[in-house]
């Protein structure tokens, strides 16, 4: 069985004010580090939308419905401050979401060893009934209850190693001791979620990280802290909140990290995904703003699942 890259050119529709860093030649930056011929087994196939059922696991059906007729004719629309829709936003957030649940549905049908989703908008700051951070549903929530709620799995994590903490799947699984969520993250920094004291029902872990902390720091942290924790949940499915913007070059933050601490972190939890949950690892990205360190870590990180595949 191969890695699955799932994505669609909706997900480039989705347009931002200028100057905004989650822009659409992120995702080109992405899909452009895949097409190196390393990259050629990858099996490619174009994200389903999500259905309302899937989305509504995650999120109550006003906020579906307020995002999806939030939609603008022209223009922009601002959810937020930071978070902005414009004419092609509702499709491409489908699809986005979409791209998780059939990387689930593949993995599980053994049709695909691992998959990774090269999609925008990102998710992991919307919480279930707020739109944030630019994210507008939680793709990665939305797919963690669909291998529960669809494929009758008993225990599911999403580790996260974004620089920003993701308030919204912290808020989306706290109160569930069947769902686990992990993250290293800047501390302190957007959105002011994340402290160590934060612990849910026991079953969330927050790894805070200096300003200024590199591969050194980041890679104690995940050994010592985030892949132990991991180990003991013994999850049944391992979701991968994909950010690359703690890399030193990104304009975002203040970590150190380089793109071999993608494919290190990424080999570690497929370690561990091939001891408690027969390889079961969907990846989707989140941040990531510098287009080079992107790209970068990007092919460090997928490279790193192909080699588990």
């Amino acid at each position: 069985m191969e890695t699955l890259l799932v994505t669609h050119s909706a997900c480039l529709d989705h347009e931002v004010p200028p100057g905004h860093p989650e822009c659409p030649d992120r995702l080109r930056a992405v899909l452009g580090a895949l097409e190196a011929e390393e990259f050629a087994l990858l099996m490619r196939v174009e994200a389903p939308r999500a259905t309302v059922e899937q989305l509504e696991r995650v999120h109550p059906p006003i906020h579906v419905e307020t995002i999806l007729n939030s939609v603008p004719e022209t223009g922009f629309r601002r959810v937020d401050a930071d978070t902005a829709m414009s004419p092609g936003s509702g499709e491409a957030a489908l699809r986005a979401a979409g791209a998780v649940v059939h990387a689930v549905d593949e993995v599980m049908a053994g049709r695909a060893r691992n998959a990774f989703c090269a999609i925008r908008p990102p998710g992991h700051h919307a919480e279930p009934d707020q739109a944030m951070g630019f994210c507008l549903f939680n793709n990665v929530a939305i797919g963690a209850l669909h291998a529960r709620d669809a494929h009758g799995l008993s225990r599911v994590a999403v580790v996260d190693f974004d620089v920003h903490h993701g308030n919204g799947t912290q808020a989306c699984f706290e109160t569930d001791p069947a769902l686990f969520y992990a993250s290293t993250h800047q501390w302190p920094l957007y959105p002011g979620t994340g402290r160590a004291g934060e612990r849910g029902v026991g079953n969330i872990l927050n790894a805070c990280l200096a300003p200024g902390a590199g591969s050194a720091e980041f890679r104690e942290t995940f050994a010592d802290v985030i892949l132990p924790a991991l180990a003991q949940f013994a999850p049944d499915f391992i979701f991968i909140s994909a950010g690359f913007d703690a890399h030193h070059a990104d304009p975002l933050a203040n970590l150190r990290l380089s793109e071999d601490d993608y494919g290190w972190a990424t080999t570690e939890l497929v370690r561990l995904a091939n001891e408690h949950c027969h390889g079961r690892v969907v990846s989707t990205l989140e941040g990531g703003y510098d287009l080079a360190a992107l790209a970068a870590s990007t092919r460090a990180h997928v490279r790193a699942l192909q080699l588990a595949a």
